[in-house]
C-alpha cells in the first residue's frame, strides 16, 4: 500500500500481468494508474477529487509501466507515446487515456456525465 490511498499493483503469480490489469480495470469503476513524483498523475487526481470522485489509484514502478505499455498494445489501445501510459484512466472499464483526454471530456460536460451513468455520481442535474 502506497502512501495517500494509493495501490500499488500487486502482481499475482498464478494470473498474466494483461489478465491482473483487466481485473484491477472491470473490478474499479476508475480507475487511474499513475507514477511516482508525475505531477500530470497528481493534477488528473485532484480533477477528480474536485468533483467528488475518489479513484483507485495505481502507482506504477518501472517495470509495471512496461507491462503496462505491452497491455494497451494488446487490447488495441493507441498512446501517443510510451511516455502517454501514466496517468492512464479507465472509466466504466473503458480506457478514457491521459490527463489532456479527462481535461477535455470535463470541459466538455461528457466526463460528469459518465461519472453519473456509471453510478459513481449522484444528485447531479444534467
Amino acid at each position: 500500500m502506497q502512501g495517500d490511498g494509493e495501490l500499488t499493483l500487486a502482481i499475482n503469480v498464478s494470473e498474466s500481468t494483461h489478465t491482473t490489469i483487466q481485473r484491477l480495470i472491470s473490478e474499479n469503476p476508475v480507475l487511474i494508474f499513475t507514477r511516482p513524483s508525475c505531477y500530470m498523475c497528481d493534477v488528473t487526481k485532484r480533477l477528480f477529487y474536485s468533483i467528488g470522485v475518489y479513484p483507485t489509484v495505481i502507482e506504477l514502478d518501472d517495470g509495471e509501466i512496461e507491462d503496462l505499455v505491452l497491455f494497451h498494445r494488446q487490447s488495441d489501445i493507441v498512446l501517443d507515446s510510451e511516455d502517454d501510459v501514466a496517468p492512464a484512466v479507465f472509466i466504466g472499464g473503458f480506457c478514457v487515456g491521459g490527463l489532456e483526454n479527462v481535461v477535455a471530456l470535463h470541459l466538455s460536460g461528457h466526463l460528469v456525465a459518465r461519472l453519473v451513468e456509471i453510478g459513481v455520481v449522484q444528485g447531479v442535474v444534467l
